[in-house]
């Protein structure tokens, strides 16, 4: 199978597929004019790949995950622990986006949106000090 059917069988950009061979997450056979020859195991292994980017996983925890998922004799608690401590770090990452949106929240009510110059928001950015609103 070529790359433009793969692309089409697996829902993936071919430059993707090609990124993934290059990184060595998948290594498709040759055809004795020297093309990829992509089997349907390429195309489930590049369908469970776009699958783990989709839910967030990094281009590390995929590669742990394709060698656990084809090591017919693996301990579920390793795949197990790549997702928790992936669902850490989406925690993590929420946390400090309420935080973003908290302080922006409180520099847009600071700010008085009018044809003065003053402005909380730019003000707290250049790290100066922001006067209370009146």
């Amino acid at each position: 199978m070529n790359i433009g059917e793969v692309a089409r069988e697996a829902g993936l950009p071919a430059k993707t597929i090609r990124y993934y061979e290059e990184i060595g997450l998948i290594k498709p056979g040759r055809a004795g004019n020297g093309y990829r020859d992509y089997s349907d195991a390429d195309v489930h292994s590049l369908a469970f790949l776009r699958r783990a980017r989709n839910l967030g996983f990094s281009i590390e925890d995929c590669r742990q995950l394709m060698a656990l998922y084809q090591d017919r004799s693996r301990a579920s608690h390793d795949v197990r622990a790549i997702a928790v401590a992936h669902v850490d770090a989406i925690g993590a990452k929420i946390a400090e986006l309420e935080s973003m949106r908290r302080t922006l929240d409180k520099l847009i009510h600071a700010c008085h949106g009018d044809h003065r110059p003053d402005c909380p928001i730019l003000e707290d950015m250049a790290g100066e000090e922001t006067a209370s609103p009146v």
